[in-house]
């Protein structure tokens, strides 16, 4: 007999052969709250933990552990089933068994391995294993028991067979061994490095929750995401609005992982991680070096202020969506925290003694590395030019001016325009397009006009970005230190938060700012809060107590961010609502395209580079997609070959012998535009309306066209 033979054999053998009438009503109550038994022996240790506690003894600190070691354990094992059982995608037995004797509800979800028998006994096994001697031996296996009898029910209710209990039993086990493990090496490493421990271990329990939330969450991808990921799949120097680097790690993301969401996203999780940890070890050379360590006390000091400061770039309503969402600002704070990190080594990179040619040597490279830090910055987004003045401005009104005499900057500068120059052949390939474009957003057309408006507007989106209290305390801290305490530390964070800060603030009175324009003056400003934060709680002030509802407050509001159905969002006030829906659209337009297909050759085009984006990643197939222009500003598919090329080519492949349709989509309820009415010669419209939890998100009109007779290509007036 063969195992799947024998599976069912035993299978019957339980379903069938243990039925009793006790059995028939216990085992559906363990399948459906069997996790209710576990509650007993949870009061049990956490009151003896109480007990002991008062004994003097540490017990509720192991028990307090071992219950989070547990519900580590069980959201992991949760996770990771669902993941393999979805790929493995074997058919329960209440799906394909008639005579199954079933007693609950049978889902649509696969069968291998189990959940139940994973969750059970990845919950139970911490609960076991942390409470050797201080739990009496017999009463230990009462977690493993109950883990036991809700991994049988399952069977005996006829929803699992037997190997999937016994495959999510072993994954349950590997996953809490797991997991116990990372526990056991995170404690020892926390002895010699508690602040480097707790940083990787935010980090790592983050970006696995990251990982899940892109795999699982309800977000789309975003229509910039579509559109750099279309540029991806056309490798170039560089592009009409922004410089080739997006472009690249998408292409390096999914070359591994498919073009996926999941392909195109695990770079954000990659470059949030690197920028928390960059941003730790600036702030350790700047306050806890250890050849200016006064005392121990300064050591921990210092590592405080650079894990509080690690930790907020995390958890910034401002930061924390670029953990996730993939666009250029990922990789933009990367590269300036890693500038900002290697230029402050570069400045402070001084000879001692004998050792002078050596540091000289290193310092040489230090300022080779910043031009091409910021060269990769600035291949990310031009903002990072922002980097020089601020760099110039801390090394004129600092005591590191003298370095403005050596050719270091110079040739970190050059290098940086090495690295740069990619971007600026292409523009000159392609007529200056990115100035012209860069020129459009920051207004300069409009020339000199005030706008109380869009100042307000620009004030009011930092705030709201940053969380009041904390952009309050932020900017206070910024010029407290810089009063306070004398050094190049306070300057060095002046000089990269306000210039950047005002800048904006100023630009914002002449025409609207973007709000995430002016992020990387907050990185210092991160910086300078942990900074005054640690000062304060030394001093005992209360001030403390401010920061910390400053940090909860901006938790609270990330948190919403990734979850804004708490508290039910207006779809106008949502700014999530923007990258939910695409995939709705993109199935639909599917459909339309694959029921045309067979009439003759067919393409998909909109009047916006979004929804051309969009379709081009959710259509089946992800097929090229067209961006006509209908008087719109210019956008990268105008330098590409447009519908008219594809159409010429077409005709020429096929000798005109087979007519070409196309799906033209665009937002709202709208008529066909005349002009795209005469390149066919008939179309049918649909209305397709995109809704989320009963709200309307967006509606789309979807034009099914017959026989593209050719459209006349428009060149773009606006930038």
């Amino acid at each position: 007999m063969d195992l799947i033979g024998l599976d069912r054999q035993i299978f019957f053998l339980i379903n069938h052969g243990f039925s009793n009438i006790f059995f028939d009503k216990v085992m559906p109550l363990l399948t459906a709250r069997g996790y209710l038994l576990l509650l007993p022996y949870i009061f049990y240790i956490l009151y003896k933990g109480y007990k002991e506690k008062n004994d003097g003894r540490n017990f509720l600190s192991i028990a307090l552990w071992t219950l989070l070691i547990s519900f580590a354990a069980f959201l992991l094992t949760d996770w990771t089933t669902t993941e393999i059982k979805n790929i493995i995608g074997r058919i329960r037995p209440c799906n394909t068994i008639a005579s199954v004797n079933l007693l609950v509800g049978c889902t649509g979800s696969y069968s291998l391995p189990s959940n139940h028998a994973s969750n059970a006994f990845a919950f139970a096994l911490p609960l076991f294993y942390f409470m050797r001697g201080y739990v009496p031996s017999l009463l230990r296996l009462y977690p493993v028991i109950i883990a036991v009898l809700i991994a049988f029910s399952r069977v005996y209710v006829g929803v699992h067979y037997p190997s999937d209990i016994v495959a999510g039993a072993l994954l349950g086990i590997s996953v809490a061994f797991l997991v116990i493990e990372l526990y056991k090496y995170a404690s020892i490493r926390y002895k010699s490095s508690p602040h480097t421990t707790l940083l990787f271990s935010f980090l790592f329990v983050i970006s696995v929750f990251r990982i899940y939330y892109i795999l699982h969450g309800p977000l789309d991808l975003g229509p910039d995401e579509a559109h750099y990921w279309e540029w991806s799949r056309r490798l170039d120097l560089s592009y009409y609005s922004k410089g080739p680097m997006i472009a690249y790690l998408i292409y390096i993301g999914t070359s591994i992982f498919g073009d996926s969401v999941f392909g195109i996203r695990i770079m954000a999780v990659v470059f949030s991680a690197l920028s928390s940890v960059y941003l730790f070890k600036l702030v350790n050379e700047m306050y806890a070096d250890r050849q200016a360590i006064i005392d121990e006390s300064q050591k921990a000091n210092g590592n405080s202020i650079a894990l509080i400061s690690a930790i907020l770039l995390q958890i910034i309503p401002l930061f924390a969506p670029f953990g996730v969402i993939f666009t250029i600002d990922s990789p933009f704070i990367f590269f300036w925290i890693l500038s900002l990190y290697v230029f402050w080594k570069a400045v402070n990179n001084t000879a001692v003694g004998n050792q002078q040619s050596a540091v000289s040597s290193q310092g040489l490279k230090l300022w080779l590395f910043l031009g091409a830090s910021i060269g990769l910055g600035l291949l990310t987004k031009y903002t990072m030019a922002f980097f020089y003045a601020s760099a110039f401005l801390f090394l004129l009104f600092s005591e590191k001016r003298h370095l403005l005499k050596t050719s270091r900057p110079y040739a970190a500068l050059f290098i940086s325009l090495l690295v740069f120059s990619p971007v600026i052949i292409w523009n000159f390939q392609h007529d200056w397009v990115t100035i012209k474009h860069t020129a459009g957003q920051a207004h300069v057309s409009e020339g000199i006009k005030l706008s109380l408006k869009t100042f307000i507007e620009f004030l009011i989106s930092q705030i709201g970005i940053i969380t009041p209290i904390l952009f309050v305390m932020m900017c206070l801290a910024i010029f407290k230190l810089q009063k306070s305490e004398s050094g190049t530390q306070s300057e060095f964070l002046f000089w990269f938060f306000v210039p950047v800060i005002a800048f904006f603030l100023l630009k914002s009175i002449q025409g609207k700012v973007q709000p995430n324009w002016a992020m990387t003056g907050y990185i210092t400003g991160i910086i300078a809060f942990a900074r005054y934060l640690v000062g304060q709680r030394a001093k005992g002030k209360g001030q403390t107590v401010i920061a910390a509802i400053a940090i909860l407050l901006a938790l609270v509001v990330t948190t919403i961010s990734h979850y804004p159905s708490i508290i039910k969002l207006p779809v106008k006030l949502d700014p999530s609502s923007r990258i939910r829906g695409w995939k709705e659209l993109g199935i639909e337009v599917g459909k339309i395209h694959d029921s045309i297909s067979g009439k003759g050759e067919t393409f998909i085009f909109s009047d916006r580079y979004q929804v051309s984006s969009e379709l081009a990643f959710y259509v089946k197939g992800n097929p090229r997609t067209y961006s006509v222009n209908l008087g719109r500003r210019m956008n990268q598919y105008d330098l590409w070959p447009d519908m008219n090329s594809y159409a010429a080519k077409l005709r020429q492949n096929n000798g005109g012998e087979r007519s070409i349709n196309a799906v033209f989509v665009t937002i709202g309820d709208i008529s066909m535009p005349a002009e795209l009415a005469g390149a066919f010669e008939r179309f049918e419209k649909k209305v397709f309306r995109v809704y989320d939890r009963g709200r309307l998100l967006r509606e789309y009109s979807i034009f099914i066209c017959y026989n593209f007779k050719g459209l006349k290509s428009v060149k773009p007036e606006t930038y």
